[in-house]
């Protein structure tokens, strides 16, 4: 219980931090606890803290619930749709124009650096470390910035037309 009492509050705001609505924060965290629970053999503090490991689960435990939203591949398929416009292929459908205007719209209203990253990694082909050395950020942040932009984005995609 006091691991539960310390950790449960500090993960929530970890959470929300990345955009998570507050039911599903508190349900990655219970999940979080429970695979301490289940999984407590596995943990080597030689390795890292336990604050480090639960912060890690409940990091990977976002990124599966993100994956799983069903919004998470017409995003990809927008931007992969926006990178053919940019390139000088149009498609011929106007819902397509319009979404990649809408999509372009959201990117444009994304924080700079985010917009940035989106654009590298998403529109130029780059990879995570490619942008990481490019812009001399640190790979972690390369990374966090991205699926921040991707929250945000989904955000826009799911807005009402």
């Amino acid at each position: 219980m006091r691991i539960y009492d310390h950790f449960a509050p500090r993960l929530q705001r970890y959470l929300r931090n990345l955009g998570v609505a507050e039911s599903i924060a508190d349900e990655l965290v219970q999940e979080a606890l429970l695979t301490l629970w289940r999984k407590a053999a596995m943990f080597d503090p030689a390795r890292a803290s336990l604050a480090t490991w639960l912060y890690r689960v409940a990091r990977n435990l976002y990124i599966d619930h993100v994956r799983r939203e069903p919004h998470w591949l017409p995003i990809q398929e927008g931007l992969d749709r926006l990178d053919h416009l940019e390139s000088g292929r149009l498609d011929s459908q106007p819902e397509s124009s319009f979404d990649q205007d809408l999509l372009k719209q959201a990117i444009d209203h994304l924080p700079p650096v985010q917009a940035k990253l989106v654009r590298m990694c998403y529109l130029e082909s780059k990879s995570h470390s490619e942008i990481a050395r490019e812009l001399d950020m640190p790979l972690g942040s390369v990374k966090s910035s991205l699926r921040r932009s991707f929250a945000k984005l989904q955000g826009s995609m799911r807005a009402p037309r």
